[in-house]
C-alpha cells in the first residue's frame, strides 16, 4: 500500500459535547466541560486541531484550556465566540439595542485575544441570530449597514487577527443576514479589509442550494477562503451528519476544487452526533476523508479537465468513479 502524506484533520469541539433540543429537553447526555470535550477529542485517531467555542464552560480558565490542549496533543485552529445564544436572540451585529451590540463586540474582541494567546488561525464569526423572521420586520438597508459596519469595526480593531464569516441561509433566524457565498463576498468587499474572509461550511452550502465546489471556487478566486468545515445533510436542513454519508460525489468535487487551487488548510469536521458515539463518529469521518484524499491522488486530472472542456458529464463521471471507487479498496 502506498504511503500518503495526509492533510491535518480538525473538529469543532462541539462535536464532543452533549446538547438538548426542543424534544429531548433533558439533553442527549450529561453536560461536559470544555476540558472534558478536549479529553474526548484526544481519543480520536489522527485529529490535530479543534475549534473552541468561547467563553469556555463555567469555571474553566484559559490557562487550563492551554494545558489540556498540550496534554491532548492538539492545537486550536479557531475560536468561535458564542454570539448566537439567548442573550443575543435579537442579533449580535444587527441587534436593535446598541447595548447588546456593544456586548457582542466585547465578546468577539475577547475571542481575538484568545486567538493570540493560543496561536489559532482565526476568530470564526457565526452570527446565527442576525437576520429577520417576517416581512416588513426590518429596514433592509439599515440591517445590512449594521452587519457590514460591525464587521469592519471588529476587524479594524484587530488588524493582526483573521475573522472568518460562516454563512448559512437560515436557523436560528428564518432568514440570516450572511446567507450565501455570494452575499458574504459582497459584504466582505463592502468591508474592504484584508483580514476578513469566509469559513465555508460544506453543509451550509448544500442547505443554501449551492454547489459547494462552485462556492469554494468563487471564494478562492477572491483570496478569502480562511477555513472550511465538512459534514453532510439531506439539503433540507443543516443536519450536520457524518461527512460522506449522503453526498459522496459532491464532497469529492469540493476537495478536488481545493486541490487544484493548492488550498492546504485543515480538513475540519463540523458535526453533531446527538445519538451516536462522539469518538466513533469522528474516527469514521476521518476514515472517509482519507479515502477522499487517496482518490484525489488517483484522479486523472488531465483527462477530467479534457472532459470538462467538452462539458461531457458521462466521461467526467467515469473518470471520477475510477478514482473514487478504486480508493475504497485500499
Amino acid at each position: 500500500m502506498s504511503t500518503y502524506n495526509y492533510p491535518k484533520f480538525g473538529a469543532g469541539l462541539w462535536h464532543f459535547a452533549n446538547y438538548i433540543d426542543r424534544y429531548a429537553v433533558d439533553g442527549y447526555g450529561p453536560a461536559l466541560s470544555t476540558i472534558d470535550q478536549i479529553m474526548q477529542a484526544k481519543q480520536v485517531e489522527d485529529l490535530s486541531y479543534v475549534d473552541l467555542p468561547y467563553p469556555f464552560t463555567p469555571g474553566v480558565s484559559l490557562s487550563e484550556v492551554k494545558d489540556a490542549l498540550q496534554q491532548a496533543g492538539l492545537k486550536a485552529i479557531g475560536i468561535t465566540p458564542e454570539i448566537y445564544l439567548r442573550k443575543f436572540s435579537r442579533g449580535a451585529f444587527t441587534n436593535p439595542d446598541p447595548r447588546a451590540r456593544a456586548e457582542a463586540f466585547a465578546l468577539m474582541n475577547e475571542a481575538a485575544t484568545v486567538v493570540r494567546e493560543v496561536g489559532a488561525n482565526y476568530v470564526k464569526v457565526w452570527p446565527g441570530q442576525d437576520g429577520w423572521d417576517y416581512p416588513f420586520q426590518v429596514d433592509h438597508k439599515n440591517l445590512w449597514k449594521l452587519a457590514v459596519d460591525g464587521m469592519r469595526d471588529l476587524a479594524g480593531a484587530n488588524p493582526d487577527v483573521k475573522f472568518a464569516i460562516e454563512y448559512k441561509p437560515r436557523e436560528p433566524r428564518v432568514k440570516m443576514t450572511w446567507d450565501s457565498a455570494a452575499r458574504t463576498l459582497l459584504g466582505i468587499d463592502d468591508i474592504g479589509l484584508d483580514n476578513v474572509g469566509v469559513l465555508l461550511d460544506f453543509g451550509h452550502a448544500l442547505f443554501a442550494g449551492e454547489s459547494p465546489a462552485d462556492s469554494a471556487q468563487l471564494i478562492i478566486d477572491r483570496g478569502r477562503l480562511f477555513g472550511m468545515d465538512v459534514n453532510d445533510n439531506l439539503r433540507g436542513w443543516d443536519d450536520d451528519l457524518v461527512v460522506g454519508t449522503v453526498h459522496m460525489t459532491e464532497i469529492f468535487e469540493f476537495f478536488y476544487v481545493l486541490k487544484i487551487n493548492n488550498w492546504d488548510g485543515v480538513w475540519q469536521l463540523d458535526q453533531f452526533p446527538f445519538r451516536e458515539d462522539h469518538i466513533d463518529a469522528a474516527n469514521l469521518s476521518i476514515r472517509f476523508l482519507k479515502h477522499i484524499y487517496r482518490a484525489l491522488d488517483k484522479l486523472d486530472i488531465a483527462a477530467l479537465q479534457a472532459a470538462q472542456a467538452e462539458q461531457n458529464p458521462l466521461a467526467a463521471q467515469r473518470i471520477v468513479q475510477n478514482a473514487l471507487l478504486t480508493s475504497i479498496q485500499e
